[in-house]
């Protein structure tokens, strides 16, 4: 009866493709599939701001750091946008499956992530143009106070392709917003290019580097996986961070360096 359910609704969001019913049916499709209590339709451009397209939830605390800080730069700490920039275009992601290994100890997540409220989050990708990735993002939240079930996460696993697909026909002819600038330096260089300009802070680009993978929640064996080299030297790189940075603590680093995520989509 359940599967019956779906293809009906599978065949109702199909209809509705390029129309305005289509999220209506599409989130339907999505709730015979798992439950959750918001959803978000984010696209991924590169290292532009990225833009919501769609979203809907029972308690508005989950979006409300949405548009002041998320899409303004915290974004680029977000493991589904790595995924993006990984390459990751279709198919079906649980964050805490790809998160870093410190994500929940990160001063991102205390900061920023917490205050949405979000228990457990899962995002279907879509890639509608070279460079440009949807991801329709369902979360649990404090409103339901519950995690996806094992099933849940299965089901929508074994639909991912439809449901990848759908988004991708739905959006196909969907263009970043104009007059943000193409990016053409590292994220880590702009990083030091900001915080030289802002703060008279000069750091290496290895310095630079361990900064961004710290914000993000990674260790630092972490870290040295990631960059190749051992967990000492990352050590040794994370102190000369802090020394350069007159900090003490990553909540500290975090205070300093969150404000200018802002200004790294601009800079050049």
């Amino acid at each position: 009866m359940r599967d019956t359910h779906r293809r009906a609704a599978i065949a109702t969001a199909i209809r509705a493709l390029t129309t305005p019913q289509f999220m209506p049916r599409f989130t339907a499709l999505l709730r015979c599939v798992a439950a959750f209590d918001n959803l978000i339709v984010i696209a991924y451009c590169g290292e532009q701001r990225p833009e919501a397209l769609y979203r809907e939830y029972v308690d508005p605390v989950v979006y409300l750091p949405m548009d002041s800080e998320y899409l303004q730069g915290a974004y680029l700490l977000d493991p589904f946008y790595l995924q993006h920039r990984a390459g990751r275009d279709t198919g079906v992601e649980r964050l805490a499956d790809i998160a870093p290994d410190r994500f929940r100890r990160s001063e991102y997540y205390r900061s920023y992530y917490r205050q949405t409220t979000l228990i457990d989050e899962v995002a279907v990708f879509a890639r509608v143009s070279p460079g440009v990735t949807l991801t329709a993002c369902l979360g649990k939240d404090r409103s339901s106070g519950t995690r996806f079930l094992p099933r849940e996460i299965n089901a929508l696993k074994r639909y991912e392709a439809t449901l990848s697909a759908l988004m991708e026909t739905h959006w196909r002819d969907y263009q970043p917003a104009p007059g943000q600038p193409k990016q053409v330096l590292p994220l880590s260089r702009r990083l030091q290019h900001v915080l030289w300009r802002e703060h008279g802070i000069q750091l290496s680009p290895r310095q630079a580097e361990v900064a961004l993978y710290i914000l993000r929640g990674h260790s630092s064996r972490s870290i040295a996986r990631a960059l190749n080299i051992s967990a000492q030297t990352v050590k040794v790189f994370r102190r000369q961070l802090y020394s350069r940075c007159a900090v003490s603590s990553q909540a500290q680093l975090f205070a300093l360096l969150l404000p200018l995520l802002t200004r790294l989509t601009d800079a050049q």
